[in-house]
């Protein structure tokens, strides 16, 4: 069901998540020797650079979208596998950051303060949460693929690239069934922390 009010109060939150989630990826990469995330103009915190238009409009219509891939190339990497999962990390390791950050904030609100301010921040919380869990997944092209290479073989890898073809059809899969684990992570993280 299409929810105006959550759609007016989660528009902002999500414009916020997504541009920390893809700035947290390039300053990770910058910081560690790959210049390309820069000279994209993807190490900044202005959304327009990280907003793919048809992604974020299937994210406010189905809930379900994209931010534009920050673009790295490994080998200015110093260990190009461990940069790769460093890079991978930062993505939704700042949304649980943020979520944290956000939820010691919402734990120490005033009792004055209004509903909105509360609802706001709730939102922010949840968003932070569903953004990193989700893109925990291990399909690509989402981080936890990337996370995964890096515990993989070469000829785990081999078959792993082989698989990536039917990733899109794999992912939606797991939205479909898998949703409810999904659901259940997600609010087991925000009791936890609100």
């Amino acid at each position: 069901m299409f929810d105006l009010s959550f759609l007016i109060i989660s528009l902002p939150i999500l414009l916020i998540v997504i541009t920390v989630h893809e700035f947290a990826h390039a300053l990770v990469a910058d910081r560690l020797g790959d210049p390309t995330p820069r000279l994209a103009g993807r190490l900044t915190l202005n959304p327009i650079a990280h907003i793919d238009p048809i992604g974020f409009l299937m994210l406010i219509l189905v809930r379900f979208g994209w931010a534009k891939p920050v673009p790295i190339n490994p080998y200015n990497f110093r260990n190009p596998r461990q940069g790769n999962l460093l890079v991978s990390l930062a993505g939704p390791g700042s949304n649980f950051l943020f979520a944290w950050v956000l939820a010691i904030i919402f734990r120490n609100l005033p009792l004055t303060t209004s509903n909105l301010v509360v609802q706001v921040i709730s939102y922010a919380i949840w968003i932070n949460l569903a953004l990193g869990v989700f893109n925990l997944i291990p399909i690509p092209p989402l981080d936890g693929s990337h996370i995964l290479e890096y515990f993989l073989s070469p000829y785990q890898m081999e078959t792993f690239y082989r698989m990536q073809q039917y990733s899109f059809m794999i992912l939606i899969v797991i939205i479909m069934i898998g949703q409810p684990i999904l659901m259940a992570i997600i609010e087991f993280l925000y009791r936890l922390l609100v």
